[in-house]
């Protein structure tokens, strides 16, 4: 793809954030995302080109569902296919992430603002 391709490309979604340097992430974690994927794709876990037709299907599967396509949700389609392609190559399966996810939420609740934030065994604990 040529620069100016990528600038038009850029240019159509309004509800892309950017600065005078051109396109940038809304939230810290989407740019955590990202450099996993990048991580993940350099140490071999996934060819680009695999990574970029399961991107291609997850935002086909959202626009098919409604998905306004404007931009504001693209870094979810990101996480959903890295989520989905770490479990299809055996890495970990989508529940033991999502029981990760939900231990780190119950962390991150009863953390103090400002103080890191630490797993222990009870964040694992079904809560109500």
């Amino acid at each position: 793809m040529t620069d100016g391709a990528v600038a038009q490309a850029t240019t159509a979604l309004k509800d892309l954030p950017r600065d005078d340097a051109g396109p940038v992430f809304r939230e810290p974690w989407e740019a955590q995302a990202f450099a996993m994927a990048l991580s993940l794709h350099e140490r071999g876990l996934f060819t680009w080109n695999e990574w970029a037709a399961a991107l291609a299907d997850e935002i086909k599967i959202a626009q098919a569902g409604g998905d306004p396509d404007t931009g504001t949700t693209y870094y979810r389609h990101w996480l959903a296919t890295l989520e989905k392609l770490v479990a299809a190559k055996g890495v970990a399966t989508l529940e033991t992430q999502h029981r990760y996810r939900d231990a780190w939420d119950h962390a991150a609740d009863r953390t103090p603002h400002g103080k890191p934030i630490e797993l222990r065994p009870e964040d694992f604990r079904p809560h109500a």
